[in-house]
């Protein structure tokens, strides 16, 4: 089943990504980054909660969301591609921190967001 993409939650989880994919980058403040995705004319469409929920939370519990993802990595997280990186550690941010979504939902949508964005 794919992820709509016309879903408020599934838009926040790709503003989402990209906003953490720009904290990968720039080192910029999530406050900044999320100043940046409320000027776009688009805003309005997305779930601002969930958006908030993981450009916030992920660099929160960055060390911790790592330290549960490196034991079934073939490789040091630092080496995957910074946008498979998000991904990842969004994915393990909802599955632990957000158990008002069903874990079937939350697998499905960052299937979806690899399959279009990774590498």
């Amino acid at each position: 089943m794919a992820a709509s993409t016309n879903n408020p939650r599934s838009r926040a989880r790709r503003a989402a990504m990209q906003g953490l994919y720009q904290w990968q980058m720039t080192a910029e403040a999530p406050e900044t980054i999320a100043a940046q995705f409320r000027q776009d004319k688009s805003w309005r469409r997305i779930d601002e909660e969930l958006f908030a929920a993981h450009l916030f939370g992920v660099p929160t519990h960055v060390a911790s969301l790592d330290a549960h993802l490196q034991p079934i990595l073939d490789r040091p997280i630092a080496q995957l591609d910074p946008v498979e990186r998000a991904i990842l550690r969004m994915g393990a941010f909802e599955l632990t921190h957000r158990d008002d979504i069903p874990w079937r939902v939350i697998i499905n949508e960052y299937v979806e967001l690899a399959r279009e964005f990774g590498a």
